[in-house]
């Protein structure tokens, strides 16, 4: 008998609707009746009770579910939130613990960040945005397009999980000079690579060409910041595609008003969640800094876009309605995470091994619905820290030390 599952799916784009719509065309989603309401709101606090009547939720990564929105949605009998990306720090985890099971999509196309990131580059490096401008406007001239060769130059990558092994190979397939910094060094991709592991300061001092791969934990929060950019290069590019709060906006904001670095390719901004997926051309930008951004001439934005590939698509759908069919049948969930997991994937009472899941579904021990920062679990405190979406929960398919691989 097949399972029918009811989602609903908030924040939902038109390339959304056409790729889980071709997903459930496949034969592996034969033995499941998905029911999916798309929604164009994100979920908040104002819009969980849209959630009502579904069995599971799918978010995206401008869905904030903090712990009023997991209350609305347990409330409505919402089970699962399937997010249908990697990086979860848009979710209090310590509120949905033994309350709503949440499963992501930890990998999907590499390839396609760092492909996109290359493309920021060369747009940059060449001047092809300004061009490309000039050429519409009927001016033909040459006058300030002077790039430079990346031959021979160095590209400093910081965070060297799948996403930065492959720019690293592209870039070196250029002819460039490879310097990597990572907590979790792969001395035999850097061997083979040529390449060499260097600390963060020798790595901005010698760069001409930095890019960000890593996850945003507290260590890396503003690395990109007055301090370091005084150490780079005044031809430097810095290039980011990894997480906004990676450099200080303001910081790299003054560097190239001042021509203190060459400019900056980006896909992600420290506050892009107002504004990133949307359409404002009708609108003025009320943020003073992204509109600086915007308008300065060595700077390429972009918003977001890196992952979007038909590639990429694709496999978040996939990896999602898996995610979504082995929950509604009972099976394990691999891409399952809980705030447990932020550590290394494990603590004292873990279950993940024995019942496929970080929790099961049956009653749990006395807890204190009211009193969260009375609640124990199977003996473990709930974590009580205020919940922030800028936090370092952002384990995301770059993260070196998940698994080791390209």
């Amino acid at each position: 008998m097949k399972k029918n599952v009811k989602i609903a799916f908030f924040d939902a784009k038109p390339y959304d609707r056409a790729w889980f719509g071709a997903a459930l065309k496949d034969p592996l989603f034969a033995d499941t009746d998905f029911d999916i309401e798309y929604f164009d709101s994100k979920l908040s606090a104002a819009t969980a009770r849209l959630a009502q009547g579904h069995d599971a939720v799918c978010a995206f990564v401008n869905d904030r579910i903090d712990r009023d929105v997991a209350a609305q949605l347990e409330a409505a009998g919402i089970r699962l939130v399937a997010l249908r990306c990697a990086g979860y720090n848009n979710v209090d985890l310590e509120a949905m613990w033994e309350r709503i099971h949440v499963a992501r999509v930890p990998a999907y196309s590499p390839h396609s960040v760092a492909e996109h990131t290359v493309a920021l580059l060369q747009t940059l490096n060449r001047k092809v945005h300004v061009a490309y401008n000039r050429i519409r406007d009927g001016n033909f001239a040459l006058a300030g397009l002077v790039g430079r060769d990346l031959y021979g130059k160095t590209a400093g990558i910081i965070g060297t999980g799948k996403i930065g092994k492959i720019l690293a190979r592209i870039l070196s397939g250029y002819g460039m000079r490879i310097l990597l910094s990572d907590p979790c060094p792969d001395g035999e991709f850097a061997e083979e690579l040529g390449a060499k592991y260097v600390d963060r300061d020798t790595l901005y001092r010698q760069s001409d060409v930095i890019s960000l791969h890593c996850p945003l934990t507290p260590e890396n929060r503003y690395m990109i910041n007055e301090q370091s950019i005084a150490l780079m290069k005044r031809e430097a590019i810095i290039l980011n595609t990894g997480r906004g709060g990676l450099i200080d906006t303001r910081a790299l904001v003054e560097a190239l008003k001042g021509d203190r670095i060459r400019g900056a390719g980006l896909d992600v901004y420290e506050e892009e969640e107002r504004y990133f997926f949307e359409d404002w051309s009708m609108a003025p930008i009320r943020d003073d800094i992204l509109a600086r951004l915007i308008q300065l001439p060595n700077v390429v934005l972009t918003a977001h876009q890196a992952f979007l590939t038909e590639e990429a698509l694709g496999e978040i759908a996939r990896v999602t309605l898996s995610n979504i069919r082995d929950w509604a049948q009972g099976k394990a969930l691999p891409n399952e995470i809980c705030y447990h997991c932020e550590e290394d994937g494990k603590y004292p009472g873990c279950i993940r091994e024995s019942s496929g899941s970080c929790w099961t579904d049956e009653p749990a021990a006395e807890t204190s619905r009211s009193r969260p920062e009375d609640t124990r679990i199977h003996g473990v405190p709930v974590c009580t820290k205020a919940f922030s979406p800028e936090s370092e929960r952002f384990g995301d398919e770059d993260d070196p030390c998940a698994d080791g691989s390209e």
